[in-house]
C-alpha cells in the first residue's frame, strides 16, 4: 500500500489468513489479497464484536479503514468490513465451464459426477471381491 499514514482507504480482496493471537488482547489480524498485492488488516475487538460473523466467515472482504505505518510495516486498521463472498461466487459461476452436456460448455477435463445430469454420470460398476486391482493383461497367451 502506497497511501500515507493516517489516510482513509477502501480495499477489497480474498481472505488468505485470519489470526487471533492469545497475546493480542482480542485483536484479529487478517491478510487479504487482490491482483495488486496483499493488505494486512487490524480488527479491533469492538468491530469484531459487531461483525463477528462476517469477519470469521467471509471468503472475500471489503474494508474501509485508516492506514497505519510504522517504518516498513503497513496495516489497514478496519472501521467497517463487508462480506463480498456472494460477488465472488457469482464471478466463479459465470466463468467456470459447465461439466455437463446440458450446459453451455463441454471442455471440462475432470467433471465431478455429482454435478452431471443422469445421462452423463458414469454407470455404476459392480465391485470385485478381489483385494487386488484388476488390470487388463498385457501378456499374450
Amino acid at each position: 500500500m502506497q497511501a500515507r499514514d493516517g489516510c482513509w482507504l477502501k480495499s477489497a480482496g480474498l481472505v488468505l489468513v485470519r489470526q487471533m493471537p492469545g497475546s493480542a488482547k482480542g485483536v484479529v489480524f487478517i491478510t487479504i489479497e487482490d491482483e495488486t498485492g496483499i493488505a494486512n488488516l487490524v480488527i479491533w475487538p469492538k468491530l469484531y464484536e459487531r461483525q463477528r460473523r462476517v469477519i470469521l466467515s467471509a471468503g472475500m472482504l471489503a474494508v474501509h479503514g485508516r492506514i497505519q505505518r510504522e517504518g516498513e510495516v503497513v496495516h489497514l486498521v478496519a472501521h467497517q468490513v463487508s462480506d463480498l463472498s456472494n460477488a465472488l461466487a457469482s464471478v466463479a459461476a459465470a466463468t467456470l465451464p459447465s461439466p455437463c452436456h446440458m450446459g453451455a460448455a463441454t471442455n471440462c477435463i475432470m467433471p465431478v459426477p455429482a454435478l452431471l445430469c443422469a445421462a452423463c454420470r458414469p454407470k455404476a460398476r459392480k465391485h470385485s471381491t478381489s483385494t487386488f486391482p484388476i488390470y487388463p493383461s498385457t501378456q499374450s497367451n
